[in-house]
């Protein structure tokens, strides 16, 4: 039996740059199928004028196209980015090998999170052998606000982001720690370098997060394990949490980050 993901629901965040906002709320309305400007227009909540002009621009710089009769389609010059992104190593390639060990070491499903502007995305997985098991696509995008990967994320942010995201947070199940718990925790995951959730995102499933540091100690990615709370409860995440750590430190060190004890 397995366990997916449902929670499917977007959260809208805003930066502070609104052109880029912009950009992407069109870009992410018509991957989703929003094929008429009518349809970009209802999907994004801009202006008429506003998403035409937009719309225009985008596929003059070959970021969408209009195809005739099916409507605007993601363009031609996003597939020339990937393709280029993907002529080095990619972050998801230096990884897998460590998720490997940890899903091999725990007996649980591991991902890799990083941030979005409206979340975190999962941008790779290993699945646990496990007939019950849980199933994170790549690719899918999470609330950053429910779950452990996700206050890994917020537990590194400015106190005043933290605290956007924290009044700005809403229930998913039962479980789904808000307001003042939520602030709670999140200081918990930055004091110990590490959380755990059970049951927060989805019922029945629990997990286990670390964050994975750049060279200049910022986080790029968070590494998790996930499984059903039957195996992961909060009780559990000690136990657990040893082996996230670890599989952390061993993509930092993949990465190139250098630690103090590399150095005796």
């Amino acid at each position: 039996m397995n366990l997916p993901d449902t929670s499917r629901r977007r959260q809208t965040v805003t930066t502070a740059v609104g052109v880029i906002d912009r950009t992407v709320s069109i870009l992410d309305a018509v991957k989703r199928g929003a094929r008429t400007h009518a349809a970009v227009v209802r999907a994004t909540g801009l202006s008429r004028t506003t998403a035409h002009r937009m719309l225009k621009s985008l596929e003059a710089h070959g970021m969408v196209e209009y195809v005739g009769g099916r409507g605007y389609h993601l363009g031609p010059r996003l597939l020339k980015l990937a393709a280029a992104s993907l002529q080095e190593p990619s972050l998801r390639d230096i990884a897998h090998p460590a998720l490997e060990r940890l899903t091999t070491a725990t007996g649980e499903s591991s991902q890799l999170f990083v941030a979005s502007i409206d979340g975190r995305v999962c941008v790779d997985a290993v699945e646990s052998s496990s007939e019950l098991r849980t199933i994170v696509p790549v690719g899918e995008e999470l609330p950053i606000w429910a779950g452990s990967a996700g206050k890994v994320f917020m537990a590194a942010m400015t106190s005043t982001r933290a605290e956007q995201l924290i009044g700005a947070s809403r229930p998913i199940t039962p479980a789904t720690p808000i307001g003042d718990r939520l602030r709670r925790q999140v200081a918990a995951a930055r004091r110990q370098g590490w959380a755990s959730s059970a049951g927060e995102r989805q019922t029945g499933v629990g997990s286990v997060s670390a964050p994975v540091h750049g060279s200049r100690g910022e986080i790029v990615a968070v590494v998790s394990i996930s499984g059903p709370t039957t195996r992961i409860r909060r009780v559990d995440a000690k136990r657990y949490a040893p082996a996230v750590v670890a599989a952390a430190r061993e993509i930092e060190r993949a990465l190139g980050v250098q630690h103090q004890e590399d150095h005796g």
